[in-house]
């Protein structure tokens, strides 16, 4: 069961929406007053005509069009670009994720309207600055540039900008995990909205807020009468994707009271509006709510056929994030009825999916940190350029008898800034390079528990109930460790031990005593005072397991052995199997190539560490032989930076 949170509609941050009691073109909710200056007046036009097309990336290229023809004109009249053209083109440059020339453009469009005195310009480029700072993250900036447009609104008494102000001042907070800071601002944009007699902005500040209430800090009551008022709204001005997202919600609201009659009855509303209408996530949603519904109320039947129901909607979009909680609760549901079978094939499908999401997340999150580090990077530039430019005229307009001692002075306070700016480009790197780290935490730990989940499907199918209790009670401890590991980038070796000892008591088991292990630990080692990078020597080990014990004929043996020495940990991994050399001859004739994905990984985990600590952390791999120079094992060292 999920809510349904991920719609909306027209907002400032996914692009322009028109309202419907006004004629005149908008942009990100701000009205353009038509110009009146006759060289400008076709130019104008052209513009406003691209300005009507940002919002949706299909239509970019129409938007683009419209841009280059005004352009165009500005080049045969002879005049120069008005400040409306310059915010169009600060519009398509974020539309296509070119920050550094949108901000630029927004700068100037500003710097003209307000010679100008073009207060609708003007405020249309404070909203700018204000949702592109909120973009790269700079939270403190956008709320400077959202407030200072209320305030000049405020003080000019200029209408339909202070509402879309504060939802711009929400969404920082949001952001910023403010939940009361979030709703006060939703509460003045909803107040606002209402004197200004703008229905879109107050129906949608009614669904921020009332969905708000149904989570964080739940409050059932201001929740349900909130949205109610929302839908109110929605359908006075048949707001087909606003009426199915607020009924959609008052549904969830009410199955978290566990009054499932008025939840059903509000999800079936929403899909009729949401399956004529086309709006897929809005019905996939609303599907496999009344799936898991009737899960609760053990109707299996109905609640399977909901949540088809709801899997053909999501695929129509491909909407990972419904697929993947869909299939988790089918999964679950099967379990209850002990049919492991169909249960065991849904979870597939929603690890499938699960997976899919939060590489997603990841792409995201890194696109957002690139984003953020080329706009500090910009930055930093113009700030050393306009040093640059402050030397130059105290040399011009400097005493000329002192000329050299002053050239002197400037070429020292020009080399101390730049290596200001390269001590600065070099925390930005330190900064991307943890973000970077954090993201391959998060792909590495779904592998883990893949790989591990492994072990109980032979169990199940062998009905051994002993042996898959005894299992899952290893693997809920072992993951309960892994998951309080992965929230940090380094753990205590003793926590990271403890996870290892636990895997490889679950796959003793899994194997039926195959091999034996052993964890040799330095007396001089303090295990709680040391620290390591989370989850390192596992996939080493399971190496050793999979392609170097289990193809051998009899039992095998991985030793792991940890001493301090003089600047680094020694963690020594031995096996007595195959050899990595009979091991890739095996896998080159398998039908099934396998990449071990978790050392793709922690390889690429020990380089960021050097990276970020400046650390030399390796690993070192030899091949033992005996007399005969025949593979005895494997073994791997790892040299694991101390620490504390």
């Amino acid at each position: 069961m999920r809510a349904f949170i991920g719609i909306l509609l027209v907002l400032a941050f996914t692009g322009p929406f028109t309202k419907a009691s006004s004629s005149v073109p908008v942009i990100n909710g701000l009205r353009f007053s038509h110009s009146s200056s006759s060289d400008t007046a076709e130019i104008n036009n052209y513009t406003r005509k691209a300005l009507t097309y940002f919002g949706s990336r299909k239509n970019i290229k129409k938007a683009k069009s419209y841009i280059d023809t005004a352009e165009m004109l500005c080049r045969e009249k002879d005049v120069e670009m008005p400040a409306m053209l310059h915010l169009a083109r600060a519009e398509y440059f974020m539309s296509v994720s070119d920050l550094n020339n949108g901000v630029q453009e927004a700068t100037i469009a500003m710097k003209i309207a307000k010679s100008n005195g073009d207060s609708d310009i003007y405020l249309k480029g404070l909203n700018f600055m204000g949702r592109y700072n909120l973009r790269i993250r700079f939270f403190k900036e956008s709320m400077d540039y959202f407030n200072e447009a209320i305030n000049y609104a405020e003080e000019h008494r200029l209408n339909g900008y202070i509402p879309l102000n504060y939802l711009g001042l929400s969404e920082v907070y949001r952001l910023m995990r403010d939940t009361t800071s979030h709703r006060k601002a939703l509460f003045k944009m909803v107040k606002n909205a209402e004197s200004e007699n703008d229905s879109l902005l107050m129906a949608n500040g009614m669904y921020r807020l009332g969905s708000s209430l149904i989570l964080q800090e739940r409050d059932f009551k201001k929740a349900d009468s909130i949205l109610k008022v929302c839908l109110k709204i929605s359908e006075i001005r048949k707001d087909t994707s606003l009426i199915a997202s607020s009924l959609a919600n008052m549904g969830y609201n009410y199955y978290l009271e566990r009054d499932f009659k008025p939840s059903i009855e509000y999800y079936n509303k929403s899909l009729v509006y949401s399956i004529p209408g086309k709006i897929y996530t809005a019905s996939a949603n609303s599907l496999g709510n009344l799936g898991t519904i009737y899960r609760d109320l053990g109707d299996f039947d109905k609640s399977i056929n909901y949540y088809r129901k709801s899997i053909q909607q999501a695929k129509i979009v491909d909407d990972v994030y419904d697929l993947y909680w869909v299939y988790m609760d089918m999964s679950n549901m099967y379990l209850a009825r002990k049919d492991t079978g169909n249960a065991y094939k849904t979870y597939v499908l929603y690890k499938r999916y699960n997976d899919a999401y939060i590489e997603n997340d990841n792409v995201s999150s890194l696109s957002e940190a690139k984003l953020k580090y080329e706009a500090e990077t910009h930055q930093r530039e113009l700030e050393l350029l306009s040093v640059k430019l402050s030397k130059q005229k105290l040399l011009i307009y400097g005493y000329t008898g002192l000329f050299l001692l002053i050239l002197a002075i400037g070429f020292l306070i020009l080399s101390r800034a730049r290596i200001n700016a390269k001590q600065r480009i070099s925390e930005m790197n330190h900064k991307i390079s943890e973000i970077t780290q954090a993201n391959l935490r998060q792909q590495m730990n779904p592998h883990f528990i893949f790989n591990t989940l492994n072990s109980i499907q032979y169990y199940m199918y062998q009905h051994d109930k002993l042996a898959t209790n005894n299992y899952l009670t290893k693997f809920a401890s072992l993951m309960r460790k892994v998951l309080e590991n992965s929230q940090h980038t380094s753990v205590p070796l003793r926590d990271e031990l403890d996870a290892l000892n636990l895997y490889l008591e679950l796959e003793k088991i899994r194997f039926k005593d195959k091999f034996d292990y052993q964890i040799n630990v330095d007396d001089e080692l303090d295990t709680i005072l040391y620290k390591v990078p989370t989850m390192l020597i596992q996939p080493y080990v399971e190496n050793s397991i999979s392609h170097g014990l289990m193809p051998r004929d009899e039992k095998g043996l991985v030793k792991i052995d940890i001493k301090l020495e003089k600047d680094y940990i020694s963690c020594i991994i031995e096996d007595n199997g195959i050899g990595r050399e009979a091991a890739r001859e095996k896998k080159n004739k398998s039908e099934k190539i396998h990449n071990s994905l978790g050392t793709q990984i922690t390889n690429s985990r020990l380089d960021l560490v050097n990276t970020l600590y400046g650390t030399s952390l390796k690993t070192i791999y030899t091949d033992l032989k005996d007399e005969q120079d025949e593979p005895t094992g494997t073994r791997v060292e790892i040299h694991i930076p101390i620490m504390s």
